[in-house]
Order: C-alpha cells, then structure tokens, then sequence
C-alpha cells in the first residue's frame, strides 16, 4: 500500500483528530522521512497555541501550550496563510524561542504550512529537519503531499 493509501485507510478508521494526526504523522515519515513534525491547534479565546500531535513527545509533549503572538510570524502564517520557512538555527531563534531544544534534536531549519477553512486559520503543520532542508521545490511538495490531509484531519473532532 502506498503511504497515501495507508493514510486514507487510517483516517477512515479515525475516530478523533488524535489518531487522524498520528496518521499524519505517519504520512509525513513515510513520504519525507522528517525529523520533527507536529501539529498546532489554535484557541484564540484564550490566546494559545496548543500541540495536538508530536513526533517527540519527551521533547515536545502534546501538552505544551504557546501563547499565540501577533508578530510577523503570525501575519504570514495566519494573516495571508503562507507557509513560514527557515533554514538555519539562526533564522529559527529570531521566531521560536525553543531553538535550542529544536537545535538539541539535530535540526535546523523548519516550515510550518498553515491549515485553514473557510478563511479561518485551524492550525499549524510543523516540520524540522536538518539546515537548509526546506528549499523552495521542498516546500512545494509539502504542500502538495500534505495540505489536503492535514486538512482534513482537522475536520475531525477534537
């Protein structure tokens, strides 16, 4: 079965966004092999960002929340739904404050491809990998393999 197949059939079989994102995950492994990936569920009332999925719950449990900030960050990701992309450590600890934890698990850049309907930003698909992994034609595929499926594994219920 290809990883797409495998995804499809695990997301049928999904009864809550919990296992439609460890399916993601999944997905993502076996399409990209990526270091770090996880998955971000926004709660404007309360202003968090919350980790729904992890590919390294020690590091990253699925606990963790982040306040959300109205920064640059947040206007291209959230604001026009463009995916935020950076490719060293450097770039990294201008926008997270995390890099050393992200830097720890031997990556050193990132993207995170917003998730959104109807307009409304649901979340965040994160991905880390080594320096420098995510250049354009990278990216292109991200998206291509993977905006639809983390799509609608937030449709799911939470």
């Amino acid at each position: 079965m290809t990883p797409t197949a495998t995804f499809t059939a695990a997301l049928e079989q999904a009864t809550t966004r919990t296992e439609a994102f460890e399916a993601l995950g999944r997905l993502v492994a076996d399409t990209l092999g990526i270091k770090l990936v996880t998955v971000m569920t926004m709660d404007f009332t309360a202003g968090v960002a919350r980790r729904a999925y992890t590919s390294h719950p020690v590091e990253y449990p699925v606990s963790g929340d982040k306040p959300i900030r109205r920064d640059g960050w947040f206007d291209q990701v959230h604001g026009r739904g463009q995916p935020f992309v950076a490719n060293t450590i450097e770039d990294i600890a201008k926008v997270f404050p995390d890099a050393d934890t992200i830097a720890s698990l031997g990556c050193a850049s990132v993207v995170n491809i917003p998730v959104r309907v109807q307009g409304q930003i649901l979340g965040t698909l994160n991905m880390l990998d080594v320096a420098g992994y995510f250049d354009p034609a990278t990216v292109a595929r991200c998206e291509e393999l993977l905006r639809l499926p983390a799509t609608a594994c937030f449709l799911l219920p939470a």
